[in-house]
């Protein structure tokens, strides 16, 4: 197994009789001795290491005395960095399931330093204080052992181990068609105004019944960060709350898990994500739309004001018409789990690179053109629908079902884009834009806006104006607008 490396703290826990002593020996490149004994009240024991640094192996045995003689022990244990695993199909997803499966596969045995361990899937109305069932106990990866686990957490694992080179420890726990509900604790879904139970749902929709069953018992763990991909059965369940409910579940995870392993796993961990990719094409629905601008808190970016010390991996542009398992599930995981490992290089590890596509920095409408300016250089291909302007009287009629109109590309220069307000009727004007917002919106890798530089697709956004100046324009980043006709001119000149 792994466990977590310094200078966090390795919990270790376990049950026996009642009341009995127990010894904990670390044997390895350095030894420890810890003495606990075992809760009259629980029958758990737990103790938490000295920081161990990356490495290995060791050899951790478990003693208890009175009144019985017993141990355990474990063998060949790595210290590194754990990350959880969990979400919905696309996480279930396995690593026999994806493109170039047999070749991914053959790799296993390359990456012994890079663990894997997966929860079954079980329910529970009520907390479990340990897992009920284990599906793939602690392993050194193998074809065999490998061909079920989830593909996005094993690539993110490895791909993880090829820049850090220490050991990397992946604990899955996901269940397929799940909805967010059902991973979020009462006090979660309580912020929310979800702590109630709705009589239609069952299985694993249901409030906190994998909470409970799959993650409660976790909590004890020491854990570097988690990643997560789900969203796709909240595109028709209580959609409108998913800028509420996912982000409430990232902070009451963070504290359980932060309060579960006595303070070690960090009350700010790193939690990364998969904007959701594709489903119907041609789909007129905005289910996905919807969920992936909630999944960043209605910010269209991460890191933000409410979701810190996040990263995200946008999938909109991975599509797979011809996926055997079902247009919902794509088989390019490697984009996936590329994409996850740049922004937790620079969110986990502080490494200095570019982990996010494009973003609006400025927009500046016109009578005739909408100048979006990014916040970095641009690739870009033409495109006549991908962009879409809301035309209206006034702002406070842009909505899913306000009156969206095609806005040609027409021209484009390093950071800006020039749209065509051609096709907004002339006693209206230009009150919102947005970008890709439809649930398939482009072919594979082939949107018209990406960075030029990293080649990382920029994500859908909409963004409503506000009136300054006779002119409306939003600078993005800072929530600051321009006031003078003189910026505005200087902006005009700068693109032209």
């Amino acid at each position: 197994m792994v466990v977590q490396k310094s200078p966090q703290r390795a919990v270790l826990w376990g049950c026996g009789p009642q009341g009995s002593e127990v010894t904990v020996y670390v044997l390895g490149p350095t030894t420890q001795k810890k003495q606990t004994s075992v809760s009259n009240e629980t029958g758990m024991w737990r103790v938490m290491l000295d920081p161990i640094e990356a490495g290995g192996p060791y050899n951790i045995t478990a003693a208890s005395t009175n009144p019985t003689n017993e141990s355990v022990t474990l063998v060949d244990v790595l210290f590194g960095d754990v990350w959880l695993c969990s979400g919905q199909s696309n996480m279930y997803f396995q690593v026999s399931q994806i493109f170039n499966a047999s070749k991914e596969l053959a790799l296993a045995s390359k990456y012994p330093h890079v663990r894997i361990f997966m929860a079954d899937l079980v329910q529970s109305e009520t907390e479990l204080p340990d897992l009920a069932n284990v599906s793939i106990p602690w392993s050194v990866p193998n074809e065999k052992d490998l061909a079920p686990f989830s593909a996005v957490c094993w690539l993110f694992g490895r791909y993880l181990y090829q820049i850090l080179k220490y050991p990397i420890g992946l604990v899955e726990s996901c269940w397929g068609g799940s909805a967010v509900e059902a991973w979020s604790s009462p006090t979660a879904l309580k912020k929310c105004g979800l702590d109630y139970m709705d009589e239609k749902l069952m299985g694993p929709h249901a409030n906190s019944i994998l909470w409970n069953s799959m993650i409660h018992p976790l909590l004890n763990m020491t854990i570097q960060g988690a990643i997560w991909y789900q969203g796709e059965a909240n595109t028709n369940y209580h959609k409108d709350l998913y800028n509420c409910s996912f982000p409430a579940m990232i902070d009451d995870w963070r504290t359980a898990f932060h309060e579960g392993s006595g303070g070690q796993s960090a009350i700010d961990f790193p939690f990364g994500f998969v904007q959701l990719s594709t489903d119907i094409k041609n789909s007129t629905d905005d289910g996905f739309s919807d969920i992936r601008w909630h999944q960043t808190a209605d910010f269209g970016f991460v890191p933000n004001f409410r979701m810190k010390k996040t990263f995200m991996a946008v999938a909109m542009d991975l599509p797979d018409s011809t996926s055997p398992f079902g247009t919902i599930h794509p088989r390019d995981k490697q984009d996936v789990a590329y994409r996850l490992t740049l922004g937790a290089q620079v969110v986990a590890y502080n490494h200095i690179l570019t982990c996010n596509g494009p973003f609006p920095f400025l927009i500046l409408p016109d009578k005739m053109y909408v100048y979006i300016i990014f916040d970095q250089e641009l690739a870009v291909t033409p495109s006549k629908d991908i962009f879409e302007i809301c035309c209206s009287a006034s702002v406070s009629l842009c909505g899913p079902r306000s009156n969206w109109v095609s806005a040609p590309i027409k021209l484009w220069v390093q950071r800006t884009i020039q749209l065509s307000t051609e096709l907004c009727p002339q006693s209206e004007e230009v009150a919102a834009v947005r970008y890709a917002w439809r649930d398939w919106p482009c072919d594979f890798k082939a949107c018209p806006v990406y960075s030029a530089k990293t080649a990382l697709p920029a994500p859908p956004f909409i963004i409503n104006f506000q009136s300054s100046s006779g002119w409306k324009r939003r600078h993005i980043a800072t929530d600051n607008y321009l006031s003078t006709e003189d910026d505005w001119q200087k902006m005009q000149n700068g693109f032209l």
